[in-house]
């Protein structure tokens, strides 16, 4: 796979709390440059991201982001102008061991995202190795479009086993 093929798979991403416009922009000119899958934004700058850039770039955005406190109803406010949501799952309701609860909240915002790509994460470093594959089985049953295993904010990032 060459280096191009590789970059158009990967989220250019900026979604520090204190990112400013310029570094939004910056972001988003490297992701037209190298022509990355998509740029991961807060949801704040979706409509200037939308205004500036047009369709020249995909708008991925977070809800529940980094934690996954958010109730369904805040997660499931879709940005307009929003091609891909990254959600967090709720680490709470997955240490209570419910995860009827994790599994109607993916299915619930995978019917509000429609033809939208969602991306669930599940931040492994917080989980146990039957958390994690329980959590396998809830993103597939409930029909999101990828699992994530990391938000960067965690205690650690991707690791090759949970990849």
């Amino acid at each position: 796979m060459t280096k191009q093929e590789i970059l158009r798979h990967i989220d250019h991403t900026q979604l520090k709390a204190f990112c400013t416009w310029e570094d939004i922009k910056k972001l988003c000119d490297e992701a037209i440059e190298y022509n990355t899958a998509s740029v991961c934004i807060p949801p704040s700058y979706i409509e200037r991201i939308k205004e500036t850039y047009g369709d020249k770039i995909n708008i991925c955005t977070v809800i529940g982001f980094p934690l996954g406190y958010n109730t369904t109803e805040v997660k499931d406010a879709i940005a307009k102008g929003c091609n891909e949501v990254d959600m967090v799952i709720n680490i709470g309701d997955v240490k209570n061991g419910d995860f009827d609860k994790v599994e109607t909240e993916i299915r619930t915002l995978k019917e509000a995202a429609g033809d939208k790509v969602l991306k669930v994460i599940v931040e492994t470093c917080y989980l146990t190795e039957e958390e994690k594959i329980k959590l396998c089985q809830c993103v597939t049953n409930a029909k999101a479009d990828y699992i994530k295993t990391s938000t960067g904010f965690g205690t650690d990032g991707a690791t090759i086993e949970d990849i």
